[in-house]
Order: structure tokens, then C-alpha cells, then sequence
């Protein structure tokens, strides 16, 4: 308790150091400083408010008692009244702030860049990925979230060898960081005469947007390489060479797109997403050098590690990290996906706060 106290006192002295940096009228012409300096507020917002709340109960609870001494039976029982509500109140309080005392991810707030891909199974694995995809759009549809296509590459029988997709919003990274991995489906896919169940795989890869601060690329470490967009999107688009492909020579990372409005447009969205993996690949390295124990506990996050299985036979979707199932396929494939993904959330908390604790 008192290793939390004093986490608490340190997050309130540098709450009021940063309201007294932001008042400062010298910071309104450095943009960066003010943007840094709200930014940090406002994630120490939560835990500070939490904490004068608990500081209120405490001193309540010690009044109470004090009040309790009097000869008085009115004043007594009011006290006594006062005392249990606030007793209740109190573990309350130190749970939600211990939750808010577990380090935040970096990344949680940051818009991300999705890439399904059909995996094994060949046309069912690319129709499948079409389905994962579809699922996500419904998702970000119902968080009120914003979904832009960045690369798409068709499969001739339906759904996508690879279709990549930033999502932008509130949280988004927070709630999507553990979707990354092999999903797994089982069905019978629309070519089986027999009826037989088939299993295929698609992966996701979840990867936060980075800005330029986030990971610096040297201008003179990229290849740009146009060419003409193939595929659906009209006549006009194969007249030019709109599509768009960077290199980036260090790495051998590569990242292109086709579906935007114009050359230049798809430049753009090809350099998010060649940050994005650069970054990933950076932070990636950063968790290896590291070790094992400073990762998410809930799974690796790699492309190849089996996740879920959707059995479409018994409606049931299982994520084998958690042991959680949930016989609702038809709503999770519409993009209910609310009560996965607090789970995961809850288990990755439990973890982080048991991690805490050792």
C-alpha cells in the first residue's frame, strides 16, 4: 500500500508541475513542448482524479472515527453511517487505482495499420482472410472508428491473399494490439462436393501507426517504384502508373498501394505503412533485447502463433490464449467482437498487476 501511496504522490507532483508549465505563457510558442506537455497531463488526468477522490475518503474515514468519540448518540450515528459508507467505498477506490498504476502501453492511443493475409487452405484461406476483414470494418464501424484501405490483392475465388487497412480512433491500438496471429477456420468451404470440414488459416498482423518522431527513415534509404494499379477499380486506373511501392533498402522492407486516389495519395498512405513495419520491426528487436518477461503475456504477438478457432459446424469461436469460448460465431463474424476482446484485456491487466506484484 504504501509502495502505491508513493507512486500516487509522484504522479500528483508531476500533474501540478505540468499545469504550472502549461500556464507558463513562454510555452504557446513551442508548439512541440505544449503538445508534449498536454499529452502527458492528460494521461496522468485519471489517476490523479482517483487519488484526490482517495485522499477525500481517507481523511472522511479518520473524521468519522474521531466523531464516533463523542458523547452525543445523534452525532454517533451519524458518524457510524458515514464510516460504513465510506469503509465500502475505499477497496473500491484502491482497485481502480491499481489498475490505473499498471504502466500504459505507449502505443495504446495510436491509430493502426492491419494486414490480413490468406494463409493455408489457398482459396479458402483468402476467402476467410475477406471475412476477418469484414469483421474488423464492422468492429471499427461500431466503436465509431474510421477504416481506410491502404493495399488490396484479390483472389480470383473471393476474399484476399492480402488486404492492409488503417483504422483510426480512439484507443484503437488498445483494443486491437491482440488480434495479431494465425486465425484458424473450420467449415466446409463452397468447393466441397463431399461436405467435409476443412481447416484453413488466415493471419493478422496489428501494428500501430508511427509518427515521424516515433522512427526516423533516411529519405535516401528508400526505393520509390510506380507502376499501374491492377485489378477492380474502374478503366482509368490502369491508364496510369498510380500505384505506388517503396523500398526501404535497410531493412528490405517493402510496402505499396494501389487503392487510393491518386499517385501521390497512394505515396502516402505506402510511407504509414512502411513506418509502421519499420517500427514494429524496431520495437520488436527492442522487446527480443529485453527478454521474454517485458512483452504482452498474452501471446507473442508473432504472425505464426495460433490464436482463435472459428468452428462454423458448432457456432463457436476459441481464443487459446485465455481459454475463453463463446458459441456465437454468427455475432462475432459480425463484428461483435466486444466481449473477446474485454476478456483479453482483463487477462492481460490481471497478468500485468500479478507481474506488479512479484
Amino acid at each position: 500500500m504504501n509502495n502505491m501511496i508513493e507512486k500516487l504522490e509522484t504522479i500528483a507532483r508531476r500533474y501540478e508541475e505540468l499545469n504550472e508549465i502549461l500556464m507558463d505563457p513562454s510555452i504557446a510558442s513551442d508548439i512541440h513542448k505544449m503538445t508534449e506537455a498536454s499529452k502527458e497531463q492528460a494521461s496522468l488526468e485519471t489517476a490523479y482524479q482517483l487519488y484526490q477522490e482517495y485522499k477525500k475518503v481517507l481523511s472522511g474515514i479518520e473524521e468519522a472515527k474521531e466523531l464516533m468519540k463523542e458523547n452525543d448518540p445523534e452525532i454517533k450515528e451519524m458518524a457510524e453511517l458515514e464510516l460504513s459508507e465510506l469503509e465500502e467505498k475505499k477497496p473500491h477506490l484502491e482497485e481502480k487505482l491499481h489498475l490505473e498504476l499498471i504502466p500504459k502501453d505507449p502505443n495504446d492511443n495510436k491509430n493502426v495499420i492491419v494486414e490480413v493475409r490468406g494463409a493455408a487452405g489457398g482459396d479458402e484461406g483468402n476467402i476467410f482472410a475477406g471475412d476477418l476483414y469484414r469483421m474488423y470494418v464492422k468492429y471499427a464501424e461500431s466503436q465509431g472508428w474510421k477504416v481506410e484501405v491502404m493495399e488490396t490483392q484479390e483472389s480470383e475465388a473471393g476474399g484476399f491473399s492480402l488486404v492492409s487497412f488503417m483504422v483510426k480512433g480512439e484507443g484503437v491500438y488498445s483494443k486491437l494490439k491482440f488480434e495479431s496471429g494465425s486465425h484458424r477456420v473450420q467449415r466446409v468451404p463452397k468447393t466441397e462436393t463431399q461436405g467435409r470440414v476443412h481447416t484453413s488459416t488466415a493471419t493478422v498482423l496489428v501494428m500501430p501507426e508511427a509518427e515521424e518522431v516515433d522512427v526516423e527513415i533516411n529519405p535516401g534509404d528508400l526505393r520509390i517504384d510506380t507502376y499501374r494499379a491492377s485489378g477492380a477499380g474502374g478503366q482509368h486506373i490502369n491508364k496510369t502508373d498510380s500505384a505506388v511501392r517503396i523500398t526501404h533498402l535497410p531493412t528490405g522492407i517493402v510496402a505499396s498501394s494501389q487503392d487510393g486516389r491518386s499517385q501521390h495519395d497512394n505515396k502516402d498512405k505506402a510511407m504509414r505503412a512502411l513506418r509502421a513495419r519499420v517500427y514494429e520491426m524496431v520495437q520488436r528487436e527492442q522487446e527480443e533485447a529485453l527478454g521474454s518477461e517485458r512483452r504482452s503475456k498474452i501471446g507473442s504477438g508473432d504472425r505464426s502463433e495460433k490464436i482463435r478457432t472459428y468452428n462454423y459446424p458448432q457456432n463457436r469461436v476459441t481464443d487459446h490464449r485465455i481459454g475463453l469460448t463463446i458459441q456465437q460465431l454468427d455475432r462475432i463474424m459480425e463484428g461483435k467482437l466486444d466481449d473477446v476482446i474485454d476478456a483479453l484485456i482483463n487477462e492481460d491487466q490481471r497478468l500485468k498487476l500479478l507481474g506488479e506484484e512479484e
